[in-house]
């Protein structure tokens, strides 16, 4: 189909790039092998970077209607229930006005239904796994699962961590394991008695561990956590999340805050979730076929921005492709340029995330108090990841930034 985008994954990045699309007249089709949108995870952080697009697109009044806008971003020790650092986010208004959209934590299903109910029927084509495309210089032909096939003038690959598409660009690149790993949780907030600020994102950070939390849900009735450890020291290359001995996440937290121990055995154990990150690749696309979000850039959740960043990486991409006469020839120079705009910007939070990983599981010491310093000043980092306007280079004339 000459002039139409197929679009491999229905996550975040492949949904938002599609409605994007959609609303300016291209064609697209988005393929998903999983017969329905399962949650994947328990929960999403929006910040206001990858909501100011979504806004763009009519979506924000639906998102805030089944999100919750944490009061504060605060920094804890892990021995007791002690400040060391706060910034307001929705206890003032003054993240929303400074930004241009609020901060909001919602469970990853009510996402993708908020995004996939907005796409037209049809757009989305469940149970439909695409297992292999081939370039034919004019056009992208897919082979899908049961002999079926598709035609597209360009082939997008949002399909996560573990990318099947991205083995058409870089055959050699694979996500390597971090030495960092996961519990995940939902707990109702009325079984955290002892949990201070719950309506708080929050960061409990301690010797080779650290707890994160966000309320979800329209009435903040649910505390989202995820608990990250040290460790194990390898991990199957590839694999995905595995059951853990009874009683690891328990004891990983043995001793800490009062309400630390009380979240983290609040609901059975989930499942052990390794944390991956992607080596930077050597090129993001290849003729008619182009990665975005986890496919190009997986990096660690600990900035919270790995839905945020597919959400700028579609709205750049979106722009780029609608430019007049890439689908039926520039498709080229529209990637290149999706890629410098994208690149240092992705490469910069991955590296970000890193350190930070290092930095939230420090002992008790020199580097932990200087680190709890650095913390009173939350300012550059959060222009500097929140504040950014993806679209800066890319907005068509006349649309608002």
């Amino acid at each position: 189909m000459a002039g139409s985008v197929a679009i491999v994954g229905a996550g975040i990045g492949g949904l938002s790039l599609a409605l994007s699309l959609e609303a300016r007249g291209v064609p697209v089709t988005v393929y998903e092998r999983a017969a329905e949108l399962r949650e994947v995870g328990a929960a999403v952080a929006l910040s206001a970077n990858g909501l100011r697009p979504l806004a763009e697109l009519g979506l924000l009044d639906r998102l805030e209607e089944v999100a919750t806008q944490p009061t504060e971003l605060i920094h804890r020790g892990w021995r007791t229930h002690d400040r060391i650092t706060a910034f307001p986010v929705g206890i003032d208004g003054s993240y929303r006005d400074r930004f241009g959209a609020p901060y909001l934590g919602i469970h990853r299903a009510e996402f993708q239904r908020v995004l996939a109910g907005a796409c037209p029927a049809g757009l989305i084509r469940l149970g439909t796994e695409v297992t292999g495309v081939t370039d034919h210089g004019d056009h992208v032909s897919l082979a899908l699962a049961g002999g079926e096939t598709a035609t597209a003038s360009v082939v997008v690959g949002a399909d996560g961590v573990h990318s099947r598409l991205r083995s058409v660009i870089d055959p050699e690149a694979r996500p390597a394991y971090t030495g960092t790993s996961g519990f995940r949780g939902l707990v109702p907030t009325a079984d955290l008695p002892s949990l201070p600020d719950p309506q708080a994102i929050q960061f409990w950070m301690g010797p080779d561990a650290h707890l994160l939390h966000y309320a979800i849900g329209a009435d903040a009735g649910t505390v989202n956590f995820l608990a990250v450890l040290e460790g194990p020291d390898a991990w199957t290359a590839g694999a995905g999340p595995a059951t853990a001995a009874p009683g690891t996440l328990a004891a990983a937290f043995e001793g800490w805050a009062p309400a630390v121990r009380e979240m983290v055995t609040a609901v059975p154990q989930s499942d052990h979730w390794p944390l991956y990150t992607l080596p930077p690749l050597s090129r993001w696309s290849r003729g008619r076929v182009v990665l975005l979000g986890d496919a190009a850039h997986t990096m660690l959740p600990h900035h919270g921005q790995g839905a945020n960043q597919s959400i700028e990486d579609a709205a750049v991409l979106s722009d780029v492709l609608a430019a007049p006469g890439v689908l039926t020839g520039r498709h080229d120079d529209a990637f290149a340029r999706y890629e410098r705009l994208r690149r240092s910007r992705t490469r910069q939070v991955q590296r970000s995330s890193l350190v930070t990983s290092e930095l939230l599981h420090l002992p008790d010491g020199p580097d932990a108090a200087a680190r709890d310093a650095r913390l009173a000043d939350l300012d550059p980092w959060l222009t500097w990841i929140h504040g950014t306007d993806a679209r800066t280079h890319t907005r068509p004339t006349g649309v608002p930034a």
